[in-house]
């Protein structure tokens, strides 16, 4: 049987392509977490201040408006301290990334009263985000 020529110059179960483009996965989905903790940042702050953005009088899972600011502000600081720390390439750090996600997706279902769609765009974002680092990540970890 013929043996795998490989390109790179460790030895793992996954071709050199399966490492580029885990890299590629890891680094987008520190992107979406960035780009989705601003955003929350600004969707926090916005509630915290009772902006006519939000639909008025509407029945949220507890509390009110303003407390829900506060959470999805929490959030999103959490998802962009988890982009910074994909960049550095621990696997702390994908771990971290992916609870925040997740509790952003949970959050993000629970915010829906006050924007729906949106709410279910940032969701979508969250399980990309998701994806990406379980799927992809320990990819780089054998590499």
């Amino acid at each position: 049987m013929a043996s795998v020529a490989r390109s790179a110059p460790y030895d793992t179960d996954y071709p050199s392509e399966d490492v580029s483009a885990a890299t590629g996965w890891i680094a987008f989905a520190a992107i979406l977490l960035g780009i989705s903790g601003a955003w929350n940042v600004f969707d926090g702050i916005l509630a915290i201040a009772k902006s006519r953005v939000y639909a008025p009088n509407q029945t949220y899972v507890f509390s009110d408006l303003r407390t829900w600011g506060w959470i999805v502000l929490i959030l999103g600081t959490l998802e962009i301290v988890a982009a910074v720390m994909l960049f550095g390439g621990s696997a702390f750090a994908r771990w971290f990334g992916v609870g925040a996600a997740s509790l952003n997706a949970i959050g993000q279902l629970m915010f829906i009263p006050a924007q729906p769609f949106w709410a279910l765009a940032m969701f979508s974002l969250d399980l990309l985000v998701i994806y990406a680092l379980v799927v992809y990540g320990g990819r780089l970890d054998e590499a």
